[in-house]
This record gives C-alpha cells, sequence and structure tokens, in this order.
C-alpha cells in the first residue's frame, strides 16, 4: 500500500471535500497504515478535522507533531498500539476508543485520563468522574507523598552550596528512590503509579527547589506489579456493567482501627451474576461416570450451562473476550463506585465469630463478590464457584520483603466465567466469558514471549478448562484468549502446570484420563503449537491431581472417585500411554485397609507431608510420601499402605467435593465444610516433629489435631431473606497468609484478610 497522499485523504473525507483544510471527518480504517504512513506534515494541513478514523491498521504508535489542533473523536481500535502519551497532542479530544490493541493496559487507560483533560468517553464508557479522581485526587494523594519521601530521606543529603554533579547525582538517587518506594492504589495500576510519581518528582524538583531536569531522562527500571497498596479512594469499577450489587455490613461489635476506618474494604463489596441448570448438592453418592450433558443431582464438578444469548464465543485462535462481559476496556472504566441506594440487591452482614480453637490467626471479612452470574443476574445464588489460583510474581524488584510481594490477584472460576479479582479492594479487574462453558479449574504460569521487534518479556498466562473439555489459554495483560486445546471429550475435573517446565500442562478428565501437554509459546501474532505429551489411565474419574515436590518431572499423585493414585511421568520413556504406578490404603471406617474410597481432597504440605481427604465422615489424612512411597521398587499397579502420620478434627459431614488446600510457607491447612465455615490448621510445631521422626512412625497419629481456628461464614442477606445451605467449596491462601478466598454454593466469593 503506498503512503498516504493528498488524493487519499480528500477522497477518504466524510463527505468527500475539495481541499484538506476543509476536512472535519476522515475515514483512513483498513488500509494496513504503519506508523511511518503518518505524514506529520500532510496532516499538519487538516485544520478543522474533528473526527478521525484510524481502525483496523497496523499502528504502533503515534508520530509526535501531527498537529491536529481541533481533533475531538479519534478510533483507534484493532491496532498494535505499545503506548498511548503521544495522545497528549490532540487536547481537545473528548472521545476515545483504542480497543483490541493486546499491549494497551488498564496503566494506559489511567494515562490517557490524566493527560487529556477534556475526555469524557473511553471505549465507549463515560469515565467523566473517574478521570476527575484521577486527575486530583489520585495526584495530590502522590504529591503529598513525594513530598514527604523527599522530606525524610533526601533533603538533609543536597547541600546549600550544591554543584551541578551534586544535583545530578540526587536527581537520580531520589527519582529511582520514590519510584521504588512511593506506592497507591491496587497493584493492577503500579505502572501508571511509577509513571505518574516520576512525573511529580521532576516537577518538585524543577519547582520547588530549582533544579533544573530538562538533561536526558533516566530510563524506567522495572517494578514490582504487585506493591502493597495503600488504601486508595479511588472508585470501584462496576466490574460487570450490569451486575454490580453492593453489599452492605452492619456493624461489628468491636471497633477498628481509626486509620482502617476511611477504607472501603470497611463495608464488603458483592458483585453479581446467574447460572443455568444448577443443582445445590444433595447427595454425596454420584455415578463413577456421569454424563456432562444432563445436570448433576449431586455436588460433583460436571454440570449443565445453558448458553445465554448476549454472551459472546469464537472457538478458535484469535478469541475475543466479548464486549461487556470480560473485555477490559469495556468492564472497569465506569466510574464511581454504585450507590448502596437500589434496595433489592442488598446483603447484610452480621459479626463473625470464631466458634473453635484459638486465635492464631485473626481474620474479618473484606468482600463478598457475586461475579460469577449467568446474565449479571441478582437473583444468581445458585452458581457453583469450584477453583481459585492466586497470580505468580513476575518481578519482585529490589523490595524483598514477602508481604509487599506477595500476589493479592486471585483467579476464580466458576459457571461460564473466569474473573480476575484484586483481594484488598475486591475489584474485579478482568473477566472472562464463555457461553455454554461452565468452568472447574484455572492454574497459572509464566512464559517469556516474544512481543515485538524481538523483545522478550515475561507474561502470566492463565488456563482455564470445565464441562467442554476444552482448555482456554489467556494473556490476562492482553485481556485475550489467543487459543484453546480440545484436550478431552469430556469434562475437564481439574489442571495444574508443572512448577519446573512451564510450557507442561496437566489435564483430569471424566474420560478417566490424565494428560500432559505442552501448550508451547505463542509468538509476536499469537501463533502458537500444542502437543501432547503422555496419557495416564485412571481406574475411576481423577478428582484432584498433585506434583510431587521433590521430584516434581517423575511422579504424579491423584485423588480419584476410587483412590488415590501415583504415576511415573517421566518423559524419557517410550511408552506414551501408562497405567497407574501405585494405589494407596488408608484405614476404613471399621479400621481396616482399603483402597476403595473417593478422593476429593489432595495437596502437599511441604516436601513430604500429603494431605488427603475422603468421603469418609470427617476424614482428612496427613501422611508421609517418602515412608510410603519407594521411588526404588519395581513393578506397577502396586498396592501400598500410606504411612498416616495424623489425622485432622473436621466436619462430620458425608458431603463430597468440599477440597481442601494448603499453605506450605505457613504449614497451614485449609478446608471449608457444609455450614460454610472455614476449618484452619496450624501444624508448624507437627511437622518439625514428623520430619525429625526419621522414617518412625508418629505417635500423633492415635490423636485427631483439632483446627487452631474456624472461621464461622456470616450472616448475609439478599432481598431481605438469609443466604442459607451455604456449603464451602474450595479455600485458597495467599503465600503469606494475608488473604483467604472461599469459593461457594451460592455464588458468593468471600475474602477475608488477617488481621
Amino acid at each position: 500500500m503506498s503512503k498516504i497522499t493528498t488524493e487519499l485523504l480528500l477522497e477518504r473525507a466524510v463527505p468527500r471535500s475539495t481541499r484538506l483544510r476543509k476536512i472535519e471527518t476522515l475515514n483512513l480504517s483498513k488500509l494496513q497504515l504503519k506508523t511511518g504512513d503518518l505524514d506529520p506534515r500532510l496532516f499538519s494541513r487538516l485544520r478543522h478535522l474533528q473526527k478521525l478514523d484510524l481502525s483496523d491498521n497496523l499502528l504502533d504508535k503515534f508520530p509526535n507533531s501531527l498537529t491536529l489542533p481541533d481533533l475531538r473523536v479519534l478510533n483507534c481500535n484493532n491496532n498494535k498500539l505499545e503506548d498511548v502519551t503521544a495522545l497528549k497532542q490532540f487536547p481537545l479530544l473528548e472521545e476515545l476508543t483504542y480497543e483490541n490493541n493486546v499491549y494497551l493496559t488498564l496503566n494506559d487507560d489511567y494515562k490517557v485520563m490524566f493527560l487529556l483533560q477534556n475526555l469524557r468517553l473511553l471505549n465507549g464508557k463515560d469515565i467523566t468522574k473517574l478521570a476527575k479522581h484521577v486527575r486530583h485526587v489520585n495526584s495530590r494523594k502522590l504529591t503529598s507523598k513525594v513530598t514527604a519521601h523527599w522530606e525524610k530521606f533526601f533533603r538533609d543529603q543536597l547541600p546549600e552550596k550544591h554543584t551541578a554533579e551534586q544535583v545530578k547525582s540526587i536527581k537520580k538517587k531520589f527519582l529511582k528512590s520514590v519510584q521504588t518506594n512511593v506506592v497507591c492504589g491496587p497493584s493492577s495500576l503500579s505502572e501508571f503509579t511509577r509513571w505518574r510519581v516520576k512525573m511529580i518528582a521532576e516537577e518538585f524538583l524543577a519547582y520547588s527547589l530549582g533544579l533544573e531536569l530538562n538533561s536526558d531522562p533516566e530510563p524506567e527500571e522495572k517494578m514490582d506489579e504487585n506493591e502493597e497498596e495503600e488504601s486508595t479512594e479511588s472508585p470501584r469499577e462496576d466490574a460487570e456493567d450490569k451486575g454490580q450489587v453492593t453489599v452492605t455490613a452492619r456493624k461489628r461489635k468491636r471497633n477498628r482501627s481509626k486509620t482502617r476506618s476511611r477504607k472501603k474494604r470497611s463495608k464488603p463489596q458483592v458483585t453479581t451474576e446467574k447460572e443455568a441448570g444448577v443443582n445445590p448438592r444433595k447427595s454425596s453418592h454420584v455415578q463413577d461416570e456421569p454424563a456432562p450433558e444432563k445436570p448433576r443431582t449431586s455436588s460433583q464438578p460436571a454440570k449443565e450451562a445453558s448458553p445465554e444469548q448476549e454472551a459472546e464465543e469464537t472457538p478458535k485462535n484469535g478469541e475475543q473476550l466479548p464486549k461487556g462481559q470480560s473485555n477490559r476496556r469495556s468492564s472497569q472504566l465506569t466510574g464511581e463506585q454504585k450507590s448502596q441506594e437500589q434496595d433489592n440487591g442488598v446483603v447484610t452482614l452480621t459479626p463473625v465469630k470464631n466458634s473453635k480453637g484459638k486465635e492464631d490467626v485473626s481474620a474479618e471479612p473484606l468482600h463478598f463478590l457475586q461475579c460469577h452470574s449467568k446474565g449479571n443476574s441478582r437473583e444468581d445464588f445458585k452458581t457453583q464457584l469450584w477453583s481459585c489460583v492466586f497470580e505468580p510474581l513476575l518481578d519482585s524488584g529490589a523490595r524483598k520483603d514477602p508481604i509487599v510481594n506477595s500476589s493479592r490477584t486471585v483467579a476464580t472460576c466458576g459457571g461460564e466465567s473466569v474473573c480476575l479479582i484484586d483481594c484488598e479492594t475486591g475489584t474485579v479487574l478482568k473477566k472472562y466469558k464463555v457461553a455454554a462453558e461452565e468452568f472447574f479449574s484455572v492454574a497459572w504460569t509464566t512464559l517469556t514471549m516474544v512481543i515485538s521487534d524481538s523483545r522478550k518479556k515475561s507474561h502470566n498466562i492463565l488456563a482455564a478448562a470445565g464441562r467442554r473439555g476444552i482448555v482456554k489459554l489467556i494473556h490476562v495483560a492482553a485481556d485475550f484468549c489467543y487459543g484453546e486445546i480440545k484436550a478431552h471429550k469430556k469434562p475437564i475435573a481439574t489442571v495444574c502446570f508443572s512448577p519446573t517446565q512451564e510450557t507442561h500442562l496437566f489435564t483430569a478428565s471424566y474420560d478417566k484420563r490424565i494428560a500432559l501437554w505442552d501448550i508451547g509459546i505463542p509468538d509476536s501474532d499469537y501463533n502458537f503449537k500444542a502437543s501432547q505429551l503422555l496419557v495416564l489411565e485412571v481406574l475411576s474419574i481423577p478428582l484432584r491431581i498433585a506434583l510431587v515436590p521433590t521430584c516434581p518431572d517423575q511422579y504424579l499423585l491423584a485423588g480419584c472417585e476410587g483412590g488415590c493414585f501415583a504415576w511415573n511421568i517421566k518423559l524419557d520413556k517410550e511408552q506414551k500411554t501408562r497405567p497407574f504406578d501405585a494405589t494407596f490404603q488408608f484405614p476404613d471406617e471399621d479400621g481396616s485397609m482399603t483402597t476403595l474410597h473417593r478422593v476429593d481432597g489432595l495437596a502437599f504440605l511441604n516436601d513430604d507431608v500429603v494431605v488427603s481427604k475422603s468421603s469418609k465422615p470427617g476424614c482428612i489424612y496427613l501422611w508421609s510420601w517418602s515412608r510410603s512411597f519407594d521411588t526404588k521398587g519395581k513393578g506397577s499397579q502396586r498396592t501400598i499402605a500410606a504411612v498416616i502420620l495424623a489425622e485432622l478434627e473436621w466436619s462430620t459431614t458425608d458431603m463430597s467435593y468440599l477440597t481442601l488446600s494448603t499453605c506450605p510457607a505457613k504449614d497451614y491447612v485449609f478446608c471449608g465444610d457444609e455450614k460454610g465455615s472455614v476449618w484452619m490448621y496450624n501444624l508448624s510445631s507437627y511437622t518439625k516433629t514428623w520430619s525429625s521422626a526419621k522414617g518412625k512412625r508418629s505417635p500423633l497419629q492415635e490423636k485427631k489435631i483439632p483446627p487452631a481456628q474456624i472461621l464461622q461464614w456470616p450472616e448475609l442477606r439478599a432481598n431481605g431473606e438469609q443466604l442459607t445451605e451455604v456449603l464451602v467449596n474450595n479455600v485458597v491462601s495467599d503465600p503469606t497468609l494475608t488473604y483467604l478466598v472461599v469459593l461457594t454454593s451460592v455464588n458468593i466469593t468471600a475474602i477475608w484478610k488477617k488481621s
């Protein structure tokens, strides 16, 4: 395609024009234009241009001197833009759209809101109130923090009579320090915060202290994406457009501190959306091989979800997040937090009491979110939520404090949607939705991808799978589902990535198979090649899988409908389809050893201790992998008695599929029950005893270990009626035990925080 000419501009004018200076509306879409095709000298003649359409081209940035003084409306959808700061040259811009530019993030949205003072609509959303907050409230906070940082750490370093070299040195140190240490707002906006902090710091030095800052700018250094957030007054996003429900809380009996009384999280939030064809758990008995196309009457995660017309899906590479549902820009920029004046969505929260054990971890509820509803319905308290995983950190930066570096972003799934939630603010950062799907499991991996110009960068990739047997691969930073793997013909119960091989993904399915896939690494155009490496044959449906921490490339454990099994997964063996190596025996209700029991909870507490839960009422065992399984043993399909270290005291329910999780760094085990409570076990003192036993059976196995604390489900009311029969399907903590995410059978995600 030839470069833009005067004739082309006149022809593309709407309506056609005879002179460039008379053109007010110009359509340059679908011309394969690159940045170099936008000639500033030619565009400078478009003095009265008010509307410009550059959509569906190949632009990676804007030239800095297009000189369009009267431009009001700009459409840049479907390009390859990497930066938006050049848009500040259009100060009168009122409407801007740049959806489907995969390298732009939420941080870029906030940058244009700050730079363009007249901007009213961004990607079709009214951002007037939010932009005002960004330009004024946020700026005041950051200015105060920058000034305080200078006063505390740098003011005394600059002598009254200073040389140019001293000025240059103090400027460099201050800019680096202030960008590293001044934080404000959610971690998802850390790039924007750092950008503003640098700008404010330069202005502060230039105008308050008279330091000249027109020298060559220092290159930006990578920041920790998960910095500790100070409470922010930024408006909460209406994450799901139509589905926000405000949750009010009754005052708790014990007073909050003054510093916390101003935080929005003092009023836990809830967001909404409705599930079709999902029946609550009514029985612990399920078929050995359930038909996925029929509604489930049990609690097993293989249920029918009828398609919703408004949800969109493109079942191929390049699937775009549905507008208004999972596209970042159509779901996030909604202005101020919804008011609490809508009566038919109010949920009330009563005080929480701990019923058992010591309060060695005092926790309180932050948010109650209803963000997986079908059709964004506020009346949906039936969608079951199944899986949640905290996002791994890409870069911890220079700050090594574990709390500061801990990720507080969690991915949750249930019904036909996957959500990314900031645990501190309760904000639904992103949402991905597929009609007729029902997601059962999510897992993270970090891939080193080539983004452009042969540059490499680490990105977190989220895998999500469920009833349709398809794995969706989502590049979360780009809000883009770049591909899918048709892994199984029946539902996928759970997925997990290898901790040592970033592209290796295990999928466990109702077809009684566990498959190992290499998902490949996508190129800059998101082309990728997935391949199946291994198939593990299972005698019954696999429900939970875990790689052995000491040898994750060699052994995999699985909790199944018919027992607990182990496989050799080493890839140097020629056999691509393998039977199990061993099945483990556990005590039956009458004390005898048996392999025939449903294992619906499985996780490693540390390198050796396995925590498994079976359908025997109240049965959670801790047992030793190394003392139970002889890795040098020969032969397959061995039957091995698990070496039990202890049993945990838990609910006496016979309800199945209430899974457990662990926090290895803190030696904690978590498991929810049929009453909405969370049982928390601090096993730090026991793990030391077990590790020193040196092969001997532990005396602790005769006595059940009680929970350190039980967090009871608070009294929640919707439309004046109390939510009852709340089952905790899953509960997961972040690595530092700061946040606890609880997934329920009533479409509520509860987030607790350590006090």
